[in-house]
């Protein structure tokens, strides 16, 4: 089989396009330029996307023995990502980037390119696992590796880019990972992972979004609506923040206030106590399926973070849209982030979260605190 190793520079990639190999598959490595202005060193980049990357990418591509080609798709991940990522936030959602780059660069842009080159499928470097049951069908399932596992940013793949994907290192642990490099004398062995936004070089996305959006200074009100603060800029906030608030007036009982609705219409933040926080009911919308649309209501685990716990709940799909119904009050669901239901560690699809709410307020609610997501993790190294 003719395969695209897409090879990020990191450790994960490079082993992933070494085990296709061992596999005796025609492999050609594939580095993605996604930055129009990529930097020269890492020191200066917190993500993936420096040109010291593509250079370590093309050492291990040497060092195998295979062809290497640098693919410029800044432009698609600037339109597909970037701008998405911009225009989510600037709505009051909070987007998380590395779905949307599976989406639309690396299971869409790249797998498409390598297709119409006459290559059959994609290799990455994802921890997660591909089950091929008797019938045929093949399932994306959770990695190995419960700490390294990306299934959840995964859930965006159909079957039909599920069918041509590749995942090396679902059945391993990152330091199996990591001894596998050095034993193949790669250079990238010990190489840190990334983190972050890649596109995002310092880590500052409030200061970055600052920079694309402009000020927008407004109030932080609480669930009265008395003013408590000010902001520079609504799109700073997500559902479940509580530091980084500033607020002038603190809450009369003492206790600690978290933003609880971000509304982009007035420009305004609302912060409240830890209690309006709980949901137990998501509508979602833009579902995607890794395998065939449930029909009718299914028990299925429901994830809200990409690394964050999974939690029992009750499902039912209507064309693009999902209602999942959590058996107990979990907290800080953003509009923006996305849902992946899982049927023990298969995954049965995703959708992106347009609304969360209460609707069982006895319900018990899950203890500790579960504070909103403002970073994600970068690209699997």
């Amino acid at each position: 089989m003719r395969v695209v190793a897409a090879m990020s520079g990191g450790v994960d990639s490079a082993v992933a396009a070494a085990r296709m190999l061992d596999a005796g598959h025609d492999v050609v490595g594939v580095h993605l330029a996604l930055s129009q202005s990529a930097a020269t060193l890492r020191e200066s980049a917190r993500g993936c996307c420096t040109i010291e990357d593509a250079g370590d990418a093309r050492r291990v591509a040497d060092r195998l023995g295979i062809p290497f080609y640098v693919w410029d798709m800044a432009a698609r991940f600037q339109r597909d990502v970037v701008a998405d990522f911009t225009r989510e936030y600037a709505a009051g959602r909070t987007p998380n980037p590395c779905l949307r780059c599976n989406e639309k660069i690396k299971f869409a842009a790249l797998l498409d390119k390598a297709l119409a080159l006459g290559f059959d499928a994609v290799a990455t470097g994802h921890y997660a696992r591909v089950v091929e049951p008797p019938d045929g069908r093949r399932e994306l399932h959770r990695a190995v590796d419960a700490a390294k596992d990306q299934s959840y940013v995964l859930g965006v793949l159909d079957k039909e880019q599920l069918a041509r994907a590749f995942f090396p290192l679902g059945d391993t642990t990152k330091a199996q990972v990591r001894e596998e490099a050095a034993a193949r004398g790669f250079s990238v062995a010990r190489k840190p992972d990334s983190h972050d936004i890649c596109f995002i070089a310092d880590g500052d996305t409030r200061g970055w979004l600052g920079r694309q959006l402009g000020a927008a200074p407004g109030d932080i009100v609480d669930a009265e609506g008395a003013v408590v603060g000010s902001h520079e800029g609504a799109f700073a906030y997500t559902v479940g923040q509580r530091r980084g608030l500033r607020l002038s007036r603190p809450a009369p009982d003492g206790r600690p206030r978290y933003v609880v609705d971000v509304r982009p219409q007035t420009n305004t933040v609302v912060v409240g106590t830890e209690d309006l926080l709980g949901v137990d009911a998501i509508t979602a919308d833009r579902a995607r399926w890794c395998g065939p649309a449930p029909q009718g209501v299914i028990r299925v685990g429901a994830q809200v973070r990409a690394h964050g716990e999974e939690f029992p709940a009750t499902a039912w799909a209507e064309a693009e849209r999902l209602e999942v119904r959590l058996d107990e009050r979990i907290r800080a669901v953003a509009p923006g982030q996305a849902v992946v239901l899982y049927d023990g560690t298969r995954v049965v699809g995703s959708a992106t979260i347009a609304q969360s709410r209460l609707e069982r307020p006895g319900r018990q609610e899950r203890p500790g605190r579960q504070e909103g997501e403002s970073h994600q993790e970068g690209e699997p190294r």
